[in-house]
């Protein structure tokens, strides 16, 4: 559990990004880096780590 936002370590710097911290046990939460104080969205962590998981396998590239 963090409450400090993560950014990728393979942002590029160019303002299109998202960060992610985990506010509580089980919980993600995740903003736009360019408006920090801007909306927020709340996964549920086994969520989200299927959805990292299948960007990583490449199964929502588009084609």
């Amino acid at each position: 559990m963090t409450t400090d936002w993560i950014k990728s370590s393979h942002s590029a710097g160019n303002g299109a990004c998202v960060e992610v911290r985990s506010p509580e046990a089980g919980a993600l939460a995740v903003r736009d880096s360019k408006k920090p104080a801007g909306p927020r969205l709340g996964f549920p962590a086994a969520a989200w780590s299927r959805f990292v998981g299948a960007v990583d396998q490449g199964r929502l590239d588009r084609s």
